[in-house]
């Protein structure tokens, strides 16, 4: 069998089957082979190491089911800290059998890594998202309009529990608090990825309508560009009135 052959058969091998296959190569000595045989290897070992992990988040989601709760959702919010846009938040309740390596808190992760989750998430969740506008943010603060923009997300889903980052929401439902739960919860990570994404795309939408500030860029948060820009082109309708940067610029 030539090299190429090889990499191309050990490209998706499970373990089993890379066992066999090494033991089938054991009297070959071309270098190449060797190699092949240790790319594929950390391959499997990285995999391995990802399903623990991915199951190590599982903690919380598993401890609901064996409690006889089925329908958990996942709860994370965006856009506490930007001076313009909505504050985004997302409830996801994942399949079961739901994996996605790599999956962790959104922030942590490329973009391109995020689209990918989305798109799988999306795919295999019941996922609803819940927003408050900059009006409602200025009217009632930005604490109880994530909290709204959670409890929004979660009304449309039916869930019999919840795993929610760092905030307890007034609904009769078991809930569990995580301090940093998009990093600890596979389930609230889904939230994350969903809610960033869903925030990102339409302040990439208000970049268009207000191609001064670079929304595109920094999503609304109070960068160097954005200072600039709201002092030479002034407060938008999108912006949060009752933040510092924005209500000195008024």
């Amino acid at each position: 069998m030539k090299i190429t052959e090889l990499k191309e058969q050990l490209a998706d091998v499970s373990k089993p089957e890379f066992d066999a296959l090494k033991a089938a190569f054991s009297d070959d000595t071309r270098k190449g082979v060797e190699v092949a045989f240790l790319q594929a290897e950390r391959r499997l070992q990285l995999e391995a190491q990802q399903r623990i992990d991915f199951q190590e988040r599982m903690l919380f989601e598993n401890q609901y089911r064996a409690q006889g709760y089925d329908r958990i959702a996942g709860v994370d919010e965006v856009g506490r800290g930007p001076l313009a846009g909505p504050v985004v938040a997302a409830a996801v309740i994942l399949p079961v059998d739901f994996y996605h390596p790599g999956l962790t808190d959104s922030k942590q992760m490329s973009k391109k890594q995020r689209l990918v989750a989305y798109q799988h998430i999306q795919e295999v969740a019941e996922v609803a998202i819940g927003i408050i506008e900059p009006e409602e943010i200025d009217r009632i603060n930005i604490y109880q309009a994530s909290k709204q923009a959670m409890q929004q997300a979660v009304a449309q889903l039916r869930p019999d529990a919840l795993l929610v980052d760092a905030m307890t929401l007034a609904v009769e439902l078991p809930q569990e608090s995580l301090i940093k739960g998009d990093a600890r919860s596979v389930s609230i990570a889904a939230a994350s990825v969903i809610a960033k994404e869903t925030r990102d795309t339409m302040m990439e939408q208000y970049a268009r309508l207000y191609p001064e500030y670079g929304f595109e860029k920094h999503a609304g948060y109070g960068t160097a560009q954005h200072l600039q820009a709201l002092d030479s082109a002034g407060v938008t309708p999108i912006h949060r009135k009752t933040f510092k940067p924005v209500l000195d610029r008024l």
